[in-house]
């Protein structure tokens, strides 16, 4: 069993942390990592304490994000809210949770926003043994990270450029084969992913293994020769808010709903309703200011940047 290790470098930077987080703020996620060792419930550390170990750089971080397995997650919150006196929620059913106290908060993951990144028992089994906070835990395997941050491709948020930084750290030790079936059928994203290494690093291009690019190469021309004629928009797989569109308009099925994918209708509901309309700006909605070029005066012309 193959495993990702931490640069040499890659301690933790105190400093960092504390000019990331105030010190309560700290003790709080102390108190969290504790508790759930102590009680036994499996979690991993994942987010940007994961990301700066594996890159082996300090970076601000102001959050701790949990993952856990699904059936463990009630049980984490109801622990937590009993013995820190912590308020709790399932903020979304399919995929987050938080637990709350004195204006702080740690997110408990459980699947990624579109469904497709469950958190199984391979995400422990391939886990990195490190220290945060002085607390000794197991961090997301770096697979896991670049597979539930390529599909990060909303408009007020893109996590690309740290699947770049993660296979510019890790590529030699990455288990490719492992990485390739965590995608599946979804190949092209990593591939997108890959493709685009080598446009940001072109002196690093054989980092990536020339048999994974070529594996992808055929599964693209295989596909060029057979394309469904299924209406199927997987946009919805990278963004929440920029394919409503597609859905609501333009007849295509939502890949994120079954048969295709393991949301439910009422999971999708609620995600899609706390979309942040200012910050994603959904195609399709008009903005409230505007006005329709039909309704100018004769002559005149709305303008606006690309």
């Amino acid at each position: 069993m193959s495993q990702t290790t931490l640069p040499e470098n890659g301690a933790p930077r105190p400093r960092r942390e504390i000019a990331a987080a105030s010190p309560r703020t700290l003790r709080f996620y102390r108190r969290v990592l504790r508790e759930l060792t102590e009680a036994g419930i499996d979690f991993l550390v994942g987010g940007g304490y994961a990301f700066e170990r594996y890159l082996g750089i300090g970076r601000l971080v102001k959050d701790l994000d949990l993952f856990l397995r699904a059936d463990d997650v009630q049980k984490a919150l109801e622990h937590l809210r009993q013995h820190l006196g912590c308020d709790t929620e399932l903020t979304f059913p399919h995929w987050l949770g938080k637990v709350r106290k004195r204006g702080n908060h740690v997110d408990f993951i459980f699947n990624a926003g579109n469904g497709v990144c469950s958190v199984d028992d391979d995400w422990f089994n391939y886990a990195v043994p490190s220290r945060v906070l002085d607390v000794p835990v197991l961090l997301c395997p770096v697979e896991e990270m670049i597979w539930s941050k390529a599909f990060v491709m909303e408009r007020e948020r893109y996590d690309g450029a740290d699947v770049a930084h993660l296979l510019h750290a890790c590529a030699g030790s990455l288990d490719w084969d492992r990485l390739r079936q965590r995608f599946g059928k979804h190949w092209r994203i990593l591939f997108a992913h890959l493709t685009l290494f080598g446009f940001i690093y072109p002196s690093e291009r054989r980092r990536i293994p020339e048999a994974v690019m070529r594996e992808c190469m055929r599964l693209l021309e295989h596909e060029m020769r057979h394309a469904t004629s299924r209406k199927i928009c997987r946009g919805t797989l990278t963004s929440r808010a920029q394919y409503l569109v597609d859905l609501e308009l333009w007849g295509y099925e939502d890949a994120r709903l079954a048969p295709h994918g393991s949301m439910t209708e009422e999971d999708a509901s609620i995600w899609t309703a706390a979309i942040d309309a200012e910050a994603s700006r959904p195609l399709g909605e008009r903005p409230r200011e505007a006005v329709a070029p039909n309704d100018l005066p004769i002559g005149e012309t709305t303008h606006g940047s690309m």
